[in-house]
């Protein structure tokens, strides 16, 4: 399951959706917007996303991770929009049922995303704002 939401992230919902009782691991990463970048204070980081061709990235990277992991499940979740520092800004969560596959899945997952997804970020500081690579 892969989406790009501009609500809030229910972390907790989607962790217990991710339990299966076939699987005896669920690893998870959350993105969470951070108050301070380079030596200064982030007001917000606004988040813009192509979202037709976001969510066939995301696909693809939801497949790959099943494919070349043999993972059980993958669920990808990527906010758009006005965030505030301490707001969960992405959450990956794999099932599989040992946890080194989920372990190795939710790393390549997050390193793909920030390869080659469509999803351009903006810090917003009290003195300027700046578009942020990767």
């Amino acid at each position: 399951m892969v989406e790009i939401t501009d609500k809030e992230i229910r972390v907790e919902e989607i962790l217990n959706s991710s339990i299966d009782k076939n699987c005896g691991a669920v690893v998870s990463f959350t993105g969470v917007v951070r108050r301070e970048n380079k030596g200064k204070e982030v007001k917000e980081i606004l988040y813009e996303a192509y979202d037709k061709m976001a969510l066939k990235v995301l696909k693809n990277i939801e497949e790959e991770a099943i494919k070349k992991f043999g993972v059980e499940r993958v669920q990808i979740i990527h906010r758009k929009g006005v965030l505030k520092p301490g707001e969960v800004s992405l959450l990956i969560a794999v099932s599989s049922k040992h946890r080194q596959e989920a372990f190795f899945a939710c790393w390549f997952i997050i390193e793909e995303i920030k390869k080659s997804l469509p999803i351009w970020k903006k810090e917003i500081f009290e003195d300027g704002e700046e578009w942020v690579e990767g």
